[in-house]
């Protein structure tokens, strides 16, 4: 299988998506924007495509992040979803993936950075490739977005402070807003290019943020596992 992925910044990296797809065999290929790399034209050297997440919006200013064009990456994942590919979005790539199929992205109600439980809801409990994650699980969060929904979407899992953590729009096509593929070096990367001192700040005023420490010290294994099974059962 060949998977390809979108990916934003240097600090937001694929983690255990990566690692699945390496450890499986498939055939990686990758898109850098922070590096000024081209989008490929096409899908038909694409099986999967996973677009990362990153601190921009869909409707991102070109100003700030002169090397994002989110309406190329949206123009992608439409590509994808007309060609019937397997697509994962994580956190932006999730609302991207909302917007490419014609809703609105929105502010969650809640600020979200730290570890924190989903819950799945009746339709997730349901679903064939989501369930494998059970009733409930412990996921990354780092967000303050989330994906909008379009007329056949499903919400298939929430947290307390975000009513949309993972989202069906058809039976290929999820929207990841919790981080699964976190690990060790990833959550470093973030803590480092939002600020420890920030981080320490807004957790002492911010419900769903923990501090730097609580982060580090989080055993990230098991919600890697998780998303093995999750991946595997999706394109199996």
């Amino acid at each position: 299988m060949k998977v390809h992925f979108v990916l934003h910044e240097t600090f937001e990296v694929p983690g255990a998506y990566l690692k699945w797809a390496q450890e499986r065999g498939h055939q990686v290929t990758t898109t850098k924007v922070y590096e000024n790399e081209t989008l490929p034209e096409s899908v038909d050297d694409i099986d999967f495509l996973i677009v990362m997440g990153g601190p921009q919006s869909p409707d991102e200013d070109r100003e700030a992040f002169p090397y994002y064009d989110p309406q190329a990456e949206i123009q992608l994942i439409q590509k994808a979803i007309k060609a019937d590919r397997y697509i994962v979005g994580v956190c932006l790539g999730a609302q991207l993936l909302s917007v490419a199929y014609g809703a609105e992205y929105e502010h969650s109600p809640e600020r979200e950075i730290g570890v924190f439980p989903i819950t799945l809801t009746e339709a997730g409990l349901k679903d064939e490739y989501v369930k494998v994650l059970g009733p409930a699980l412990i996921t990354g969060h780092w967000h303050g977005d989330m994906p909008g929904l379009s007329e056949d979407a499903v919400v298939l899992a929430t947290s307390q402070g975000c009513p949309r953590q993972i989202i069906r729009f058809s039976s290929k096509h999820y929207a990841f807003q919790a981080h699964l593929e976190f690990d060790p070096e990833a959550v470093d990367l973030l803590i480092a290019a939002d600020g420890e001192e920030v981080l320490d700040e807004q957790s002492s005023k911010l419900t769903f943020v923990q501090n730097p420490q609580a982060i580090r010290d989080y055993d990230y294994r098991e919600m890697n596992a998780k998303l093995y099974a999750f991946l595997d059962s999706l394109t199996n």
